[in-house]
């Protein structure tokens, strides 16, 4: 008797990865196993990124931040210390937000924690 193999399941899980490959370079779109490699990697970084991304946001925030903080006369610790000594609770977002496009309301905040 002939071995039966699930031909319908083999091409679905190669269209599957060749698919998600698209709009890659060379054969990397349409070969399946340099496509299933390329694919493989680029999902692997993707899931490690979306952990990265949070770090490097907050890395920005805190920039942001300290720029505005050093405008008005103090440090970025300085500022985060009397935040919290006064519960302030803004967030790092929200203050980074503040300090960019609001100057006069992140002035208005560092004189509150300078009282």
């Amino acid at each position: 008797m002939p071995r039966s193999v699930n031909a319908v399941a083999s091409r679905a899980r190669r269209k599957k990865i060749l698919k998600q490959a698209k709009g890659y370079w060379g054969r990397r779109k349409n070969v399946y196993t340099v496509a299933k490699n390329a694919v493989e990697r680029g999902l692997s970084y993707a899931y490690r990124d979306r952990k990265t991304k949070k770090r490097n946001f907050r890395s920005l925030w805190i920039q942001r931040i300290n720029a505005g903080a050093r405008e008005n006369g103090m440090s970025y610790s300085q500022l985060m210390g009397m935040l919290s000594s006064k519960n302030i609770e803004l967030n790092r977002k929200v203050l980074a937000d503040l300090a960019m496009n609001h100057p006069e309301s992140f002035k208005a905040v560092v004189e509150a924690a300078k009282k």
